[in-house]
């Protein structure tokens, strides 16, 4: 059923004060872009550190905004008839308050997942399990920090019986801030790695940022936790609820055996499910089924076990949850593969990346194409701070086992992936190196050749995306 919210209401949940309009006018969405609002939605004027959303609170209108939320009251004086307008000391506070609020209204049960890498896809495959016998919700995009977060459970007002949602973080605290928001029935940590480490004085720092996910947890909440990680397991103890683990390790309750890596056809494991897996009632009957997914790479073999795990929890079968996995598809731009026209298999994973991620994805282009030559284009890696040159290094080494030809693309740290990659063995004139993903793109264009097997990752902020899309056009 869905929530109605009048504007009197969205004033109290947001310990604001109804200055104009009337109280009972129906608010039926929300948006903080006057760009892409919507006629009828409410403008939340948000002041953020490049811009002040109350600058646009008369194009807000002008487009057919119901009315405004904001802290500058002279940006709320002399609006038009009829305009509703709510005064509060902070907007960014007021929609996470109002956010909790639609949360504990709407009656539907929270996942909240957390993890330094494959929190998007362990994302999309919860919501596809849960999608079979339940009407879900997730959050898109990257909409997982203090803003995106709430933005996305303000859409619970529609009624779903489950959200999946993605808690993202560079700094200590933030985990914690949106654990408060969402305040989780499940919640998921896939792992640990040198992400953001620019932000940290350690990865162990970055785990205990991450063990936020733990805080305000009752008694019966479950925590899903990674058997195979051990800076994660090392702080499960303190958490006040169930705790259900994943894993290719004997003692995980939702475990992997007989793991094939497929190469570019995916995975397949045989997936065991232990009594503690299940739900306190269960439905399901804890087994063991045949596991087949589509998705590239050991690492995402794990991402599908957490999902697994969630699942049961919700009571989906093992069979339900086999099909769901054999049903599932890449995120674009995390481990897409694309085989275009023109004779070349492209693995776009040009989203983002981190250490962790871009070792996995070296790891699986080994995998692929056995018999092909394998080309890898990669971005820097960004935010890893003093250990960024010796963590691109280490990916370097990698690559070397496994490519024929290497673009880099970035800065000083890009380069040091390149040298070290040609101090493990790989030849000079194998390694190029770009400044931008625009002169990367034409490197990448000369070098590939049809039949080859090519990789391309990077941290967003390089936009290695511009080398999917010209390999993408060459070869069409």
């Amino acid at each position: 059923m869905k929530l109605r919210l009048s504007a009197s209401a969205i004033a109290a949940a947001a310990s604001g004060e109804l200055v104009a309009g009337e109280a009972d006018r129906e608010i039926d969405g929300f948006s903080i872009d006057s760009r892409t609002l919507t006629a009828g939605d409410l403008f939340l004027a948000i002041r953020g550190e490049r811009f002040d959303g109350h600058a646009f609170v008369r194009a807000a209108i002008d487009k057919g905004a119901s009315g405004v939320v904001g802290s500058d009251r002279g940006a709320l004086a002399d609006l038009p008839v009829g305009v509703v307008a709510i005064a509060v000391a902070d907007t960014v506070g007021a929609l996470q308050s109002l956010a909790r609020h639609v949360r504990r209204e709407s009656g539907a049960r929270v996942v909240a997942i957390t993890g330094s890498a494959g929190k998007t896809t362990t994302k999309e495959a919860t919501a596809a399990f849960l999608g079979r016998r339940y009407t879900v919700f997730r959050n898109r995009g990257n909409l997982n920090n203090q803003i995106g977060l709430p933005l996305s459970l303000l859409e619970l007002r529609h009624g779903p019986d489950v959200a999946v949602v993605e808690l993202g973080m560079n700094h200590a605290g933030e985990i914690g801030t949106l654990v408060g928001i969402a305040e989780p029935e499940v919640r998921v940590w896939t792992n640990v790695g040198p992400a953001h480490l620019e932000f940290f004085p350690s990865v162990d720092a970055i785990a205990d940022a991450k063990a936020e996910i733990f805080e305000g947890a009752r008694g019966d909440d479950i925590l899903v936790a990674n058997a195979d990680d051990p800076l994660v397991m090392a702080r499960v103890g303190r958490f006040a609820g169930r705790v259900v683990t994943f894993g290719q390790a004997a003692s995980a309750d939702v475990r992997a055996s007989d793991v094939q890596d497929r190469g570019l056809d995916g995975i397949a494991a045989t997936l065991h499910a232990s009594p503690r897996s299940a739900a306190t009632a269960p439905r399901a009957q804890p087994g063991r089924v045949p596991l087949r997914s589509p998705l590239l790479g050991v690492a995402n073999l794990s991402n599908v076990l957490a999902a697994a795990a969630v699942a049961l929890q919700f009571d989906v079968p093992l069979s339900e949850i086999a099909a769901g996995a054999a049903a599932l598809r890449p995120v674009p731009g995390r481990g897409e593969v694309r085989r275009l026209p023109g004779g070349v298999t492209l693995i776009d994973d040009s989203y983002n990346s981190n250490p962790t991620a871009l070792e996995a994805a070296l790891r699986t282009l080994g995998e692929s194409g056995r018999g092909r030559r394998r080309v890898a284009v990669i971005g820097e890696m960004l935010e890893l701070g003093e250990a960024s040159a010796a963590l691109h290094a280490r990916c370097g080494r990698v690559a070397a086992g496994v490519v024929g030809g290497l673009v880099t693309v970035g800065g000083d740290s890009a380069r040091a992936l390149g040298r070290a990659a040609v101090a493990a063995g790989l030849p000079d004139s194998a390694v190029t190196h770009a400044a931008t993903s625009a002169e990367a793109a034409d490197l990448a264009a000369r070098m590939v050749l049809r039949g080859d097997v090519v990789l391309v990752k990077g941290s967003r902020g390089v936009r290695t995306d511009i080398v999917v899309q010209r390999l993408a056009a060459e070869f069409a």
